[in-house]
Formats: structure tokens, C-alpha cells, sequence
């Protein structure tokens, strides 16, 4: 009865000056639409709709049943114009026409939709499909972020210990780059095929067993190596071990990451209910830096109580008792949110995970998912937000690291500044994470993404003209230079979570993963060829080089990200049309 419905109702469109009368269709129904009386009765009053339009005085009187004449092409509706659909069930209709918008007249068993107000919607934007579900998955993230993070920390600060040269620690770090790089394409496509529990409590055992892995390898070397050549070290079958660990323990770190934040909680916070899914994320963000500083700073607490090898052992036990609290957690997430995320995936799911799974087409697999990673990757309409956040990490000079503790250390700075410096840009982070979710309430994601990147690109312009002109060897330029920095902590965190949410919404469930593990093997590409650089230019007096090209990648992720909301296409229009944004121009 709904496509009877609209199509009588576009035949009397089709003809806007005639007088409403009666048509005849296919079917045990006639549906007449009436204007009501007013001046200029004799025409509809139907145009100039809009997304929130309501329809009001208008009848509909359904009677005369008859069949005598098919209505199987019914006239188009002219361009630009869109009706609404009403279903209706047969055994409601009578012959006395009722009104619509007029709840006393209808009948009582007729099925009205509920209509919210505004107040109500945003309500409604900012509650969680599953909100006891969100909190499992909080506690979960926490819990194996906290362990994760304890031990990045402790496996470089372990190989600095065992070998003065930076060379060790590099290595590995390349090589994680470059698994990244290969495997989350792959990981990635398999995981959007294969149910997201026993997925989820694979990855879980695969991180723990490497994580176990590469802990026994340096216990091993801490143990018995003494005074190596940084060839001696490096070649040995123990630190090639450590190697291959590191970078499967860092796949499957980053892919669990790409889950949770890409997959699990837009299930969880609803794609409908935009504020409740910044709030989530931003949630994320905050107990993301908060296990960075604490498992840092736990276990830089225990290597000055205790030797090493004691502490790796530590860290060991904290690992095994992770797995099943984590197993035990995601099983949690899944009863408390009614199975949410026991949603199928496709029908040929079965099929597709076997053949990724052969070993013997490995090369041939990864090549292939790389490739059709890359080209869904290419197509999103969310594309220039994901390519944004490949941009920032071009930035490795004006931004805390190695390359700025370098820089700072060369110059004479205080180590107690160095630190006050470092401290500063993890509180901006964290505050960052607070201001996104508020900024996307009141001027929409669109807006607070854009204002984000320019506020970051506009402050590390301010650090880069400080650097050229002044010397930051003097106070007063020394703490300009360094404020501006940290101040664009602000923005650079701020779009990390709004580039995430628009991501989240502009990519279907059913590709998540992939393209989640697609932008993140891009963004260890950018890290590569910045490493790359850095090796090249490995001076201190070079720094002023790699600043331009931080300066710039953050600058072009703004003008990117600017062009991509003034120039926007249809899809992105319906993709975004809620968005305060669109809005505007649309009643405009």
C-alpha cells in the first residue's frame, strides 16, 4: 500500500494546477488526497520542501474499491521533489477521509510514528544505543591498553640498558613500522569477515604470546650478553627473535586498537547519536593518554627499586593475569549490549576468512589486500578527513619525541624543562578531549574538525617563526617556542577524535576494519619516510629542515580538510545532512 500511496501522490504532483480528484490503481484501494480549504484551494499546497518540513492540512479519503485499471508506470515526480511515504494497512481504511496531523479524527488502531521535539532529539543524540556495554568496553580498553603501554616503555628502556647504541632500539621500531605497514590491510579485511569475539580473544593471545616472547628474548640477552659490539647484538638469534615478536605483537596491538575504537563502539554509542559517540571517543582518547603516563611512569618506578631482569618478570605476570580479565571483558561487552556485536557480517564470510587464512598464498594474500584496501580506501567519501589525519603524522619535529628531546638537550635546556615541556603537551591532550565533544555539541563535527587543524597549523607557524628569527637558547623566545607547541596539542588532539568520529560515520560496518587498518598502515608509511628523513638528516642544525616539512604536512591537512567541506559532493551532503553545517546552506 506504500508504493500505491506514493504513487498516487506523484501523479497529483505531476499536475499541480488540476483539481484533486480521484485515481484509480491496482489494487483493492483508491487513495484521494484533498487540499484543505483555504484561499487558493484549488491547488496543493506542496512545495519548498526541506528536511524538516511538516505536511499539515492535508485529507486523505480512501474509498471506491476497484481494479479496473493498472497503474505499473506511474508518472515521475519532477526533479528536486520528494514526497513522503505512508504505510497503510488495509484493514484501517474506511470511506471518510480523516486528517492526518489531526489525532482526534484518526482511527485508533492507525500506527502513528512518533515525532520528537528538539529538546528530545538531542536527548536522544546524546544517550548510547548501549551504555552498560560502553563501560565494559572502557574497562576492557583500559585494562589492555594499561599493560600494552607498560610494556612499550619497557622493552626499548630494556635494549638501552643492554646497549648503549640506538641502533637496537631503531631496528625493531623499523621493522614494527614496516609489519604495520604490510599486515593491517590484511588483518584488517579479515577481521570484517570473521565474527568480532573470537576474533577479538585471538588477537588478545596472539599480543600476550609475542608480548611473553620478546620479554624472555631480553631476559635472555640481560642475562648473558656482556659488553657486544652493536654487530654482535644485532645479529644474534635471540635480538632477530625480539625482532619478528615485536612487530606481530605491534600488529596485533594496533589492530585490536582499530577494532574497539572503529568497530565496537559505533555499535555500542549508536551511528545515529553523534554527541554520545564524540563522548565516547573522546572517553577512549583520555584513558588512552592516561595509560601512556602511568605505565611509563610504573615502570620506570620499579626500574629504579629493582634490577631489569625483575622487572621484565613483573611485567610478565601482568601479562598472563591480562588475558583472561580481557577475554572475560569482551564476552561482558557482548551479553550486557544484547549481542550487539554478533551482528553477521556477509554471506560468503566462511569462504573469504579460509582463503585469507591459507598459508601457502601469504605473499599473494597480503598483496591483494593491500591493493583492494587501498582502492576501497580511495573511494570513501570520507576520504580527505581520513588523508588529514595521515598528514599529522608527517609532523614528528614540532610535536614531543625524540627529535624535540634532541633538539632541546643540544641547545642547554634543562632536563627539568624538557620534562615540564613533555608533562604540558599530555595535559593539553588530555583537556583536548574534554573541549571536542563540547565543540561538536555546539558547531557540529564538520566545523570542530576544521577548527582544529587550522588552530594547530596557525600556533606551529607561530613555533617555526620563533625558531628562524629568534634564538631559542634565550628565555623569553625558549618559552614561546615551546608553549606554541604544546598549545597545538589542543588542535592536533582535538581532530584526532573528531577525524575518528567522521571516519566511524562515513564508513559502513561492513568495511570498518579494513579501512581503519588501511589508514593505519599509511599512517606507519608517513612515519617511515619521516624516519627516513631524520636518518638523512640526522644533525641537530638540520632540525629547522624537518620543521618545514612539519609545518607544512599540518598546513596541507587544513587546507585539505577546509576544501573538502566547501566543496562538498551529494553523498556528503546526505552522508552529513544533520550536520549544523549543511544545514545552514540548505535554508540558505
Amino acid at each position: 500500500m506504500g508504493m500505491l500511496a506514493a504513487a498516487a501522490a506523484s501523479t497529483l504532483l505531476a499536475s499541480p494546477q488540476a483539481p484533486a480528484g480521484r485515481r484509480r490503481v491496482s489494487g483493492a484501494w483508491t487513495l484521494r488526497l484533498r487540499p484543505a480549504a483555504s484561499p487558493g484551494a484549488g491547488t496543493l499546497r506542496l512545495h519548498n520542501f526541506v528536511p524538516k518540513c511538516y505536511i499539515t492540512n492535508i485529507e486523505v479519503d480512501v474509498s471506491t474499491v476497484s481494479k479496473e485499471e493498472d497503474f505499473d508506470d506511474p508518472p515521475s515526480l519532477p526533479p528536486g521533489c520528494s514526497i513522503p511515504v505512508v504505510n497503510l494497512c488495509g484493514d484501517v481504511l474506511d470511506s471518510s477521509p480523516f486528517s492526518l496531523h489531526d489525532r482526534a479524527s484518526c482511527p485508533s488502531d492507525f500506527e502513528e510514528l512518533p515525532v520528537l521535539s528538539e529538546g528530545e532529539q538531542h536527548t536522544l543524540a546524546s544517550t548510547p544505543a548501549h551504555p552498560a556495554g560502553l563501560y565494559a568496553l572502557y574497562a576492557s580498553y583500559l585494562f589492555g591498553n594499561l599493560v600494552e603501554q607498560l610494556w612499550n616503555f619497557a622493552w626499548p628502556a630494556a635494549l638501552a640498558i643492554l646497549h648503549p647504541s640506538l641502533l637496537p632500539v631503531a631496528i625493531v621500531g623499523f621493522f614494527t613500522k614496516l609489519s604495520v605497514f604490510i599486515g593491517a590491510p590484511i588483518v584488517g579485511k579479515l577481521m570484517d569477515h570473521f565474527p568480532r569475539i573470537p576474533m577479538y580473544t585471538a588477537l588478545n593471545a596472539v599480543q600476550v604470546a609475542t608480548q611473553l616472547i620478546s620479554a624472555a628474548t631480553v631476559i635472555y640477552a640481560l642475562k648473558n650478553l656482556k659488553h657486544a659490539s652493536t654487530t654482535a647484538v644485532v645479529l644474534r638469534p635471540w635480538f632477530i627473535a625480539l625482532v619478528a615478536a615485536g612487530a606481530i605483537e605491534r600488529l596485533a596491538g594496533l589492530v585490536l586498537g582499530v577494532a574497539m575504537e572503529r568497530d565496537w563502539v559505533v555499535l555500542l554509542a549508536g551511528t545515529n547519536r553523534p554527541v554520545a559517540l564524540a563522548q565516547a571517543n573522546a572517553v577512549l582518547n583520555r584513558l588512552d593518554l592516561i595509560c601512556e603516563t602511568v605505565g611509563a611512569s610504573v615502570f620506570g618506578l620499579l626500574l629504579s627499586k629493582y634490577h631489569p631482569v625483575t622487572c621484565l618478570k613483573i611485567a610478565c605476570g601482568l601479562m598472563i593475569c591480562s588475558f583472561p580479565v580481557l577475554v572475560m571483558l569482551g564476552q561482558l561487552i557482548n551479553r550486557v549490549s544484547c549481542h550487539a556485536l554478533d551482528s553477521s557480517r556477509t554471506a560468503t564470510d566462511e569462504s573469504i576468512c579460509i582463503d585469507l587464512l591459507d598459508v601457502r598464498k601469504l605473499v599473494q594474500n597480503s598483496l591483494s589486500a593491500i591493493k583492494h584496501g587501498w582502492n576501497e580506501y580511495k573511494q570513501q567519501t570520507v576520504l580527505p578527513a581520513s588523508a588529514a589525519t595521515v598528514f599529522l603524522n608527517f609532523n614528528v619535529a614540532l610535536a614531543p619525541g625524540a627529535i624535540m628531546t634532541a633538539l632541546l638537550m643540544h641547545r642547554g635546556i634543562s632536563p627539568s624543562i624538557v620534562g615540564a615541556f613533555s608533562g604540558l603537551c599530555s595535559v593539553m591532550g588530555l583537556v583536548a578531549t574534554f573541549i571536542s565533544s563540547s565543540l561538536i555539541k555546539r558547531v557540529g563535527i564538520l566545523k570542530a574538525g576544521a577548527a582544529g587543524l587550522i588552530f594547530q597549523a596557525s600556533l606551529l607557524s607561530v613555533a617555526l617563526t620563533v625558531y628562524w628569527v629568534g634564538s631559542i637558547s634565550q628565555r623569553t623566545p625558549l618559552l614561546i617556542f615551546l608553549a606554541s607547541i604544546a598549545l597545538s596539542r589542543l588542535g592536533h588532539m582535538s581532530y584526532d577524535v573528531v577525524g575518528t568520529q567522521i571516519v566511524q560515520t562515513g564508513v559502513p560496518a561492513s568495511k570498518a576494519n579494513l579501512i581503519g587498518g588501511m589508514e593505519v598502515s599509511i599512517a606507519s608509511l608517513a612515519e617511515l619516510v619521516m624516519l627516513a628523513m631524520a636518518i638523512v638528516a640526522n644533525d641537530v642544525s638540520h632540525f629547522g629542515f624537518l620543521a618545514i616539512l612539519s609545518v607544512s604536512s599540518v598546513a596541507g591537512a587544513a587546507w585539505m580538510f577546509c576544501r573538502w567541506l566547501t566543496n562538498p559532493t551529494d553523498e556528503q551532503r546526505e552522508l552529513f545532512m544533520f550536520d549544523p553545517l549543511y544545514q545552514v546552506q540548505a535554508i540558505q
